[in-house]
This record gives C-alpha cells, structure tokens and sequence, in this order.
C-alpha cells in the first residue's frame, strides 16, 4: 500500500503514514506542489523550521513505463521567495516507486545545526545514521563513502558544499544508473532547503519492495507499446536521432544560428565559438579520444538518452554531463569557447551541488563588472573553488544572479523572480519570454518550452519573431508540462506525443492504468491549470505579485544583435498567461 514518509529532523523519527484521500490521485509536481500549499506558510523564512522539502516519484514511476523516472522536489525557494518544483531523472524515483513511496516530506530543524546526518531508507525503515564524517565534502567523495558504506546496488540523493552553507544556487543531486551524483534538481536552492535541516544525503535500498500497483495491467501494456513506438519514431528522440546522437548540447549550433544563444551576458545572440562547445564537438572529442559515450540515459528504462559522458584528453572520465544549458551558460555566455574549461566548470557545479544555469548566469554578472574577463575559462573555474572554500567571494558566486547584480551595481541581470534566465533569449523567443515571466516557478524554461514550436515546430510551427499566439502557446505548454510533471515521464517525450497522437493515447492509459482512472486530455488539462493555479495562490500570499512577473527592463530596451530585436510583448500579455 503506498505510503508517505514524514522525516522531522528535530526529533529525528521518520514516521509511516496512510496517502489522504485528497493526495491519491497526485504524483510528481502536482503533490509536491500541494503538499506545500498545504503545509508550508507562505511567507515563512525558507531556510528556518517552518519550510519543508518534499519528494515525489511521479505517477507511472517505478513501473516499466518507458522514460518515465522523474523526481519532483518541492519547496518554497530560497533563491525566487515562492513556490519551487525542480526535478531529475534518476534510479532514485524508480526505486521510492516500487517501495509505494508516495512522498517523503522533510520537515522541522535539527536540534544540534552543526550535525550532519544520512537517511537510510529500505523497504520497510528508515532512520538517521550520524555523518559529520561527510560535513564538507564535495558529491563526487560523499557518494564513494556512500557505496563503500552500503554497497552498489543502492541509490542516493543529497547536497555538496553549498547547500551545507546554505546558498540559494545550491541544488539537490540524484545518482546516475552507474551511481554518479550527475543527475539534478538544481533550480531554487532547494539544496539549501535540505542543508537547513542537516541531511547530506539520503540511501535508498528497494531490495524486497513490492513493487507498483497496476491497476488494469493489459490496458497498461497496450499505452506502454504507444509510448515508446512514438518514441522510437520521431526524428529527435528515436535511436540515432538528435537527442541521441548528440544530446541536448545539438542545441547550441541552432540557437546560435537563430541568433538567441546568449552571448558575453545576454548582450549577443551569436557567439563565435559555438561549433567548439557543441554536441557535434561533444561527440567528435568522445570519438577521438576514447572513454567517453554519447547516448546515455538517466535512469533505466530512459529510451531517449540524450545524455553524455564527456573524457578527457587520456580517456579517463572528466564529467557526466555537458547538457544544452550548462554549455549556453557556462561557454557561450561567458565567452569560453574551449570545451574542456566548460566540462571543468560542470564538472565542479556538479561537485559543489551548485545549478549551472544560475551559476553561468552569476559569473556572467561577475565578468560585466569587470572582475575577471569574459573567456577565461580558468579564471572562471578558480572562482567556483572559491564557493568549496566559503570565501566571501565564493558566497556571492553562490548567492545567485540576482545577488552579484545587486552586490557589482550591474544594470544587465538575466533574471525573473530573482531566477537566472536560460540560454534561450526572449527577444528572439518571444513565447518563452512569457513563460519566463509568468511561471510561478521565475524564469524557468522547462515549465513551458515554446521552443518545440517556435524553433522545432513539433506540434506545428510558430514564428519566433512573432508575438501573435504566443499567450495561448505559453499557456498551453505550461498546462501540459504542470501534467507531464506529474506522472513521472520525461518531459522530453513532449516531442514525440505532440506530433504523434497515439503517444499521448499511451500516456493517459498508463496513467489511467496506475491509478484506476478513466481521465481524457480534458483531465490532463485539468489537472496541469490546477497545479498552476495553486503554485500561483502560494507566491501570492507569499507576497510575489505581478510586478515580480515582470522582465527586467534591457530586454525591452537593448536591441539583441544580430538581429537587433526587443522583447516587445507587454505586461499585459504576461499577465494574460495563466489568468482564471
């Protein structure tokens, strides 16, 4: 029977409780994101008692559902000041679904704040196991301690240096199918949420579980089949195609060639170097140089994998994984054209448990005020082990954008809700501009990716340029996504069920499936607008209202070369996304 665990860090006991009937047919987002609504006072200080951190497999989680291994983390953000749902792909939520894990809920403050603490959960326990052992240590060390102490066949989630010092880019790692702490909820700070309450890392051993519970077992494999053969069909996320073959790093020579990858902090959209630190040149170093790998999945079951392994010059490993907004960030709109000094800087975000959008944003600042210059990759890489060492520097690096903006009195701060931008610029893609600023999760492109059709035309073709459509496109996708983030899947599958009917047919029977459910798309629809709605109400009795939505102002006043547009969509319009 599934169950959630309640986790209070001041007394230290982890209790079993009964799912609520209110709770029974929510996963992924659409819990966590209720659960805090529902438990966490709005205006709280984020990193006192009062905040919790929540953990949700999504629906079809754990089961053989084809790329269906999110992890949503919830929280109210230390970086944005509302609500936060970040998540990963990882082994983890696979494992917490077959345990019937419905939730694990994070909650209170430690009594001794210096402790540092594991959380062992099997089949049928949990409990506290003392690591001041691990205080300090980077990800990459506290996962070998980890596998040394409980062995390989298990999996784990934690933080690194910063979300121990409590800074607002510090994210939440999740282990790789080989154990690596490379997968990430990484976006709000939700790191340091969980580094107020003094867990390190949290063991997740599934041997004896029961496994999840199908409902109607036939009507499961039949939407199973449609998944994954509109999967393996479309041309971006079947083997061999784009996704696979060159990861999402594919993206950094099409947004440079549409003139929107942000360049020397948001002041171009064109960077010279862009062939250097692409998926082509991804793979290009892998086959050259041996030991690396281009096509790896996340989690077991993951069809799509469009991840990598990225090798040094002698073979070794040097990180897992160079994705689409780490080299936007971290190369292109740093300048930093060598891409060796771009898989150094993820490899230490990845270490430190930082985000490396925010993180490639905030040195973005940094370089504008003239600190260190624009494409010195190793001067970039000096100042992230300034954030291992706790240096004053350091916690500005860690601080977010938002802060080193404020701290360097630099006009250009890529941020909405205090959330650094991704690498995709609005005055070139109008509708994510509207996502960045009318999501209640701040500037965050994954909650509503115009892009499929504003540059990829899945689900028919839209002009970038254009603002007409562009409120009903972003809502849309928002509505979809705030679904799609609730069963557990990759929000990746989007291109192949957008342009593929019968995917989206497999999807709601696997869901309906599960949870002994009839819904339509209507449903669908209905449960996405619900979970924005709710995560709406939370930042506004938190005290974010529609000036927060607001983009900062060079948007719509620096003409972004080549092209030499302007985000001209008003305020209005924002404010028209997610209204009733």
């Amino acid at each position: 029977m599934s169950k959630i665990i309640r986790v209070n860090v001041g007394d230290q006991t982890c209790k079993i409780e009964p799912v609520p009937e209110k709770y029974e047919l929510l996963g992924g987002r659409s819990l966590t994101s209720q659960i805090i609504c529902d438990e966490v006072p709005p205006q709280c200080n984020p990193l006192e008692s009062e905040n919790k951190v929540v953990f949700a497999p999504g629906f079809v989680t754990g089961t053989s559902a084809p790329s269906s291994g999110r992890m949503s983390v919830g929280g109210k953000s230390p970086l944005t000041g509302g609500i936060k749902e970040a998540n990963a792909g990882t082994p983890v939520s696979q494992k917490l679904g077959r345990m019937q894990i419905k939730a694990i809920i994070v909650e209170g403050e430690p009594k001794n704040p210096g402790d540092s603490w594991l959380l062992h959960l099997t089949a049928d326990a949990a409990e506290f196991v003392p690591a001041n052992d691990l205080k300090g240590k980077g990800t990459y060390e506290t996962v070998a301690q980890v596998r040394s102490r409980f062995g390989d066949k298990v999996s784990y989630f934690g933080i690194g240096p910063s979300g121990e010092f409590k800074m607002a880019s510090a994210g939440i790692f999740f282990s790789d199918m080989e154990g690596r702490p490379s997968r990430f909820a990484a976006r709000g700070g939700l790191g340091a949420v969980l580094g107020s309450k003094g867990i390190k890392a949290v063991v997740v051993d599934d041997a004896g579980a029961e496994g999840v519970v199908i409902k109607n077992p036939e009507l499961f494999k039949v939407g199973r089949k449609k998944v994954a053969d509109a999967l393996t069909s479309h041309d971006l996320t079947k083997p061999g195609g784009v996704l696979n073959s060159f990861g999402t790093s594919a993206v950094i020579n099409v947004m440079n060639e549409v003139g929107a990858l942000p360049t020397r902090n948001f002041s171009s959209g064109r960077f010279e170097g862009a062939a250097k630190i692409s998926g082509d040149a991804i793979v290009e170093a892998i086959n050259a140089r041996g030991g690396g790998k281009q096509g790896h999945g996340c989690h077991p079951g993951c069809l799509i994998q469009c991840s990598n392994i990225y090798p040094r010059e002698d073979g070794s490993e040097h990180v897992a994984k160079i994705e689409f907004e780490s080299a936007g960030l971290l190369g292109a709109n740093l300048e930093i054209d060598n891409l060796d000094h771009v898989a150094e800087l993820v490899r230490l975000c990845n270490d430190l448990g930082l985000d490396t959008i925010e993180v490639g944003a905030t040195i973005g600042v940094i370089m504008e005020a003239g600190y260190i210059s624009f494409g010195d990759g190793p001067a970039a890489i000096k100042l992230l082990e300034e954030v291992r060492a706790g240096s004053p520097m350091g916690r500005i690096v860690g601080s977010g954008t938002a802060v080193a903006g404020q701290i360097y009195g630099v006009k250009r701060v890529p941020v909405v809700k205090k959330q650094a931008l991704a690498a995709y610029d609005p005055r070139v893609i109008k509708g994510i501009g509207l996502t960045y600023g009318s999501s209640p999760m701040g500037a965050d492109h994954t909650a509503g990716y115009t892009m499929a059709s504003e540059v990829f035309g899945v689900g028919g073709k839209t002009d970038s340029f254009d603002t007409d459509g562009k409120v009903e496109l972003s809502r849309a996708m928002q509505v979809t996504t705030g679904f799609l983030d609730s069963t557990g899947y990759c929000l990746f599958i989007a291109f192949a069920i957008s342009d593929i009917a019968s995917g989206f047919e497999g999807v709601m029977e696997t869901v309906n499936a599960v949870l002994g459910t009839e819904w339509t798309t209507e449903d669908s629809a209905r449960l996405g607008a619900t979970v924005l709605k709710i995560e709406k109400e939370f930042n506004r009795r938190a005290g974010l209202n529609k000036e927060a939505d607001r983009l900062p102002s060079f948007f719509a006043q620096e003409p972004l070369p080549p092209h030499n547009t302007v985000f001209d969509m008003d305020d209005k319009d924002i404010d028209a996304v997610l209204e009733g």
